[in-house]
């Protein structure tokens, strides 16, 4: 068996230009699940049975046909996601990287992340991923309290969470570990204990998302009878205030809103994101942010698996909508990615999407009064927000948006 690549990673501090032309990062959405947890809003499906020779081929297909629309771009990342990309055959993700790197010259430290669930991995699965080139796993661990993980519909138990870690670790050089908080009832000594026992484990990356009750949700229909209730948002705050300064001890700094990382760890595919570069998405649902012709182009998948599946069949792609960004849609997305980001956004970058300072792209008074009340800070270097201002980012963006 092939170990895995070793990765080296880029330091965090380095910011390529936002719209290089030449660079692509590539997402490939698996839609299939064991079964819907009652918080999950993605674009995720239960099937009795999938064939898996088939969707192989599909995404193959798909991946043939931006090809020939994207010549000469240099590969800097994979990211498998989902659904549960661990149901997949490993033969499909080695598929899908040869592929890929056929087209696109992949960087030398190119970084291949497969999301998985500890109750579908094991050591086996993880070193099979391992040969067929993923040199990067993030674990939806959610919780390591069985009766949170029965609350949030998780399969696995906490000891089962515990065992996938030690398999990933020896199969992974890098490893990232989700955990969900601000779960009703969490208090901050029970919350405490959790990430101490999670960083125990050796993770050089976690992401920490907030329990958010989205519409279409099982949640959302218990919140609506009156069956649930979300934390205070007063309460979730002081936890995620607790999880920054705990993380931070920990050598774990907070890197984006959400997402904490060892010094070289962050995961680079997501920084893509988050830096508006280039990212092409196959598989159902998946969304692009592609730069052709001078052009920033937004582009979506069918999200029915079933649906999508018969357009790449018929006609080599399931695109279903690709319009040319306007420079309003663009500044958008540019500053609400951008500032999730503990750098947040480099004038450099301003400048070269938009030939502008930032404080010719938004309204003076409401940067100001931003910046007065200690929620956004504007320097000779670049645009962020504070602690304060993370807490409260949707709204404040919606403010400098308005």
């Amino acid at each position: 068996m092939t170990p895995a690549p070793r990765y080296v990673p880029a330091r965090y501090t380095e910011e390529p230009a936002v719209l290089e032309s030449n660079r692509l990062a590539l997402y490939v959405h698996w839609p299939f699940c064991l079964s819907k947890c009652p918080y999950c809003d993605f674009n995720s499906h239960v099937r009795e049975g999938v064939d898996h020779a088939r969707w192989r081929r599909a995404l193959l297909s798909e991946i043939d046909h931006f090809a020939g629309r994207l010549p000469g771009r240099q590969l800097t990342s994979v990211f498998f996601g989902g659904g549960t990309p661990s149901l997949m055959e490993p033969a499909t993700v080695a598929a899908v990287l040869e592929h890929a790197t056929d087209h696109w010259a992949p960087v030398q430290d190119l970084e291949v992340t497969l999301e998985a669930n500890p109750s579908s991995s094991g050591a086996e699965p993880f070193g099979a991923y391992a040969a067929a080139g993923v040199n990067r796993l993030s674990l939806g661990v959610q919780a390591l309290d069985d009766k949170a993980l029965g609350f949030l519909g998780r399969r696995h138990s906490a000891a089962e969470a515990l065992s996938a870690i030690a398999h990933a670790r020896r199969a992974f050089d890098r490893l990232s570990i989700d955990l969900i908080y601000a779960r009703p009832g969490q208090d901050r000594a029970t919350w405490r204990g959790e990430l101490e026992r999670a960083l125990a484990e050796g993770p050089d990356h976690i992401s920490l998302y907030q329990l958010t009750i989205e519409p279409g949700t099982t949640f959302h229909a218990l919140r609506r009878r009156g069956e649930l209730a979300e934390m205070p948002e007063r309460e979730a705050a002081e936890l995620f205030e607790e999880t920054r300064a705990q993380l931070a001890a920990a050598g774990l700094p907070a890197y984006e809103v959400s997402n904490h990382a060892r010094p070289g760890a962050e995961c680079r595919h997501n920084l893509v994101y988050w830096r508006s570069g280039d990212y092409l998405g196959v598989g159902p649902g998946a969304h692009g942010r592609l730069t052709i012709a001078g052009q920033r182009l937004a582009l979506s998948q069918h999200r029915a698996p079933e649906v999508w599946l018969e357009r790449v069949e018929r006609r080599g792609h399931a695109t279903r909508g690709e319009s040319a960004l306007a420079d309003a849609e663009r500044l958008q997305e540019f500053v609400m990615m951008g500032l999730r980001l503990r750098d947040g956004i480099a004038r450099s970058a301003f400048r070269q999407a938009f030939a502008a300072e930032p404080e010719a792209l938004f309204d003076a008074g409401r940067l100001q009064r931003l910046q007065s009340a200690g929620l956004l800070t504007l320097d000779d270097a670049r645009l962020s927000a504070t602690d304060p201002g993370l807490i409260r980012l949707d709204g404040l963006l919606a403010y400098l948006l308005g």
